[in-house]
């Protein structure tokens, strides 16, 4: 046990990367690949189901931690390890990449295998940022993540594919560069040399990092505006809509599921984790970017006239939230952030899987092309009546938790932080419901709505495990919250500290 403890992190990472490497060796048989791929990812996610069996949730540091040399100069570590803020977005990762397979089984038609090859790559590269130790390390999985989701996007996404790849791989790596410039000099002014974020977490302590208190704020807005892009956090977004409508289903499942939730991590773990007195002191602006994300990214939303692109809007709104909890820096808040980055990542995921199915259908997004489709897809209307209320936050479904814990925690903060966010609750039944009234009730507007299949075996089969997921976290979110807690208390503990030196002064 002490043998797979050490390397569960590597088996859970690069299984997923293994399975890619076979495929690019298997015939051309489109069924099995699709098997194999599916078969891989229900490895990768039972393999992952180690970590909440034997984590210590009572545990504060990181855990399962594996440290050895990777280059001598510069000295980088191959250094991984997790605490309660990274283990559940590991398990949201490994839980949505089944379903994403089950879900591309047959709108993906060409280049099958470079299809699955892809959806691989990316999961390993997504698993890696949320367990990356060593700066390096860390960027390298963050930069890893472009080239498979770009590549999906540009081929096997619709109309403007290409403008919305590139546009996406140049919004976010140009702004990985500023990150990348900010890791850079914490290893020059580091004593001794390091990326490890432990070490380099201990030097600032210690004051071991030379220059810092000038160059503090530079290096805050570095990592900053790489996080903010990723989020995406207004005015960073324009990106995401046009990711989001022409990507593949599956593709817009992991964007919103995970991919945005890099963001979000990067902030909680580096911006508060190695400048607590710069996030402090930068909070306010940062509120008042995540409350406008809120109130426009909802507005905007509910004058959408296509479904997709009403859903994308719509995470820009939940990830304004999650900012919001970061920066209240208040125990309620940061774990209602992380309840909603997982909240979200089931529920928007779920919602871009019934946006797919239907497209199959219809191969449209239009909310005008539909209508009263409650009466030929009842299990289809269920379903995304389900998904819909707990993205809206109905109580004892998982949307619920999060939000109240991440206003609670604002109100804490700030009354006003709070008034302005609760709204942003309010807009997203507005529009979510006004959409399930357009597109489902009423008499079916369009003849060949009449006879639209409902659900099958294998879309009930992925949409199952997401519901059942999202009334799981509303009934019973001491079991995530559990691991969280102590993690969150941990982060906040240099935050803690620099207020008390403030009042002793």
């Amino acid at each position: 046990m002490n043998w797979l403890d050490n390397n569960i992190l590597t088996l859970i990472t690069f299984a997923p990367a293994v399975g890619a490497a076979l495929l690019m060796v298997f015939p051309r048989r489109h069924r099995d690949i699709r098997v194999f791929a599916l078969v891989i990812s229900l490895l990768t996610f039972v393999l992952s189901l180690h970590l909440p069996a034997h984590f210590h949730r009572d545990q504060a540091g990181f855990q399962f931690d594996t440290k050895v040399q990777w280059i001598t100069t510069p000295n980088i570590h191959y250094h991984m390890g997790m605490d309660g803020i990274s283990l559940w977005l590991v398990i949201l990762t490994t839980f949505l990449t089944p379903l994403c397979v089950l879900i591309s089984w047959t709108s993906i038609h060409e280049r099958v295998k470079e299809f699955f090859i892809l959806l691989l790559i990316l999961e390993t590269a997504l698993i890696g940022v949320f367990v990356a130790l060593d700066l390096f390390l860390f960027y390298f999985f963050w930069e890893a993540t472009l080239i498979p989701m770009a590549l999906l996007i540009g081929i096997y996404g619709h109309g403007r594919r290409v403008y919305a790849a590139v546009k996406f791989f140049l919004y976010t790596m140009i702004a990985s560069v500023f990150m990348l410039a900010g890791i850079l000099w914490l290893y020059a002014n580091t004593t001794p040399h390091s990326f490890d974020f432990v070490d380099i977490q201990n030097a600032m302590r210690q004051g071991q990092v030379a220059n810092f208190a000038g160059a503090a704020q530079w290096l805050f807005l570095g990592f900053f505006i790489a996080f903010a892009v990723k989020v995406p956090l207004f005015p960073f977004h324009t990106w995401l809509p046009d990711a989001h409508v022409e990507a593949p289903t599956a593709g817009s499942v992991l964007l919103a599921g995970v991919l945005l939730k890099m963001g979000t991590y990067g902030m909680l773990r580096f911006n508060l984790g190695l400048f607590p007195e710069q996030a402090r002191a930068n909070a306010w602006w940062v509120a008042i970017l995540a409350l406008i994300g809120i109130v426009y990214g909802a507005l905007v939303a509910m004058v959408q006239p296509n479904m997709k692109k009403l859903i994308a809007y719509s995470s820009i709104s939940h990830l304004g939230f999650v900012v919001l909890g970061i920066f209240s820096f208040t125990q309620a808040g940061l774990n209602g952030a992380m309840f909603v980055m997982l909240a979200h990542g089931v529920s928007t995921g779920a919602l871009f899987m019934l946006a797919g199915i239907i497209y199959e259908r219809r191969h449209t997004y239009e909310i005008s092309e539909f209508g009263g489709l409650a009466t030929p897809m009842p299990k289809y209307s269920t379903f995304f009546l389900f998904i819909l209320l707990a993205s809206v936050g109905l109580p004892l479904l998982n949307g619920f938790i999060g939000e109240f814990l991440v206003l609670s925690g604002a109100f804490q903060a700030k009354i006003w932080w709070g008034v302005v966010g609760a709204t942003g609750v309010i807009w997203s039944a507005c529009y979510l419901l006004w959409m399930y009234q357009r597109v489902f009730f009423g008499v079916v507007k369009h003849e060949e709505n009449n006879s639209l299949p409902d659900l099958n075996l294998r879309e009930r089969v992925a949409l199952w495990p997401a519901a059942i997921m999202a009334l799981a976290m509303g009934l019973a979110p001491l079991l995530w919250l559990n691991a969280i807690d102590p993690a969150v208390h941990n982060a906040l503990v240099p935050f803690t500290q620099f207020m008390s030196k403030v009042v002793s002064q």
